[in-house]
């Protein structure tokens, strides 16, 4: 069904402002794939904080030449999907990872950090990567190990005074 222009500059609109909210764009072929197939990845990508749709491969286009992005050959050809991550990159790579494993009507194009092109091989690579809160807890670990090591060194003096004194006063009395 042919879209009014009022109705693509719309869609236009609107794919110009999820590229520039979104940290991350992941392209994906989605040739096969069906209704569910889909519903499901929206539903994986939406929980890892994105959203992904079924783009107009010309309207796309435009969108990333408004927005200064480099668009290789093949990228924007046959049918694409696009991965909006909006919150954690390394979480919605790993959603539609994930799903392009069970279906294998998804496959990878590649996608963008930023400005920087991405190969397939380097979107599977990002997916590999720890979520946000992993990698927050991790240095939050990192972190607090050297001064938790230092409390438990300051207070082992006071520890062992703390058990000869307690050991001295358990000691029956001496008549």
């Amino acid at each position: 069904m042919a879209l009014s222009r009022q109705r693509k500059e719309e869609v236009l609109a609107q794919y110009k402002d999820w590229m520039s909210r979104s940290e991350a764009l992941i392209l994906l072929e989605y040739k096969g794939a069906s209704v569910s197939n889909m519903e499901e990845a929206r539903a994986k990508v939406r929980e890892a904080g994105g959203e992904f749709h079924v783009v107009q491969n010309r309207l796309a286009k435009l969108a990333l030449k408004e927005n200064n992005f480099e668009i290789p050959e093949g990228y924007l050809e046959n049918s694409t999907a696009i991965g909006f991550a909006f919150e954690d990159v390394a979480s919605t790579a790993k959603a539609l990872a994930d799903t392009a494993k069970e279906i294998e009507a998804f496959q990878f194009k590649g996608g963008y950090m930023g400005a920087e092109l991405l190969s397939p091989e380097q979107v599977v690579a990002l997916s590999k990567l720890p979520s946000l809160p992993e990698m927050r807890a991790k240095l939050l670990g990192t972190i607090q190990a050297p001064a938790s090591q230092l409390v438990r060194t300051l207070a082992e003096p006071a520890r062992g005074l703390a058990a000869v004194l307690k050991a001295y006063s358990e000691e029956p009395a001496a008549a």
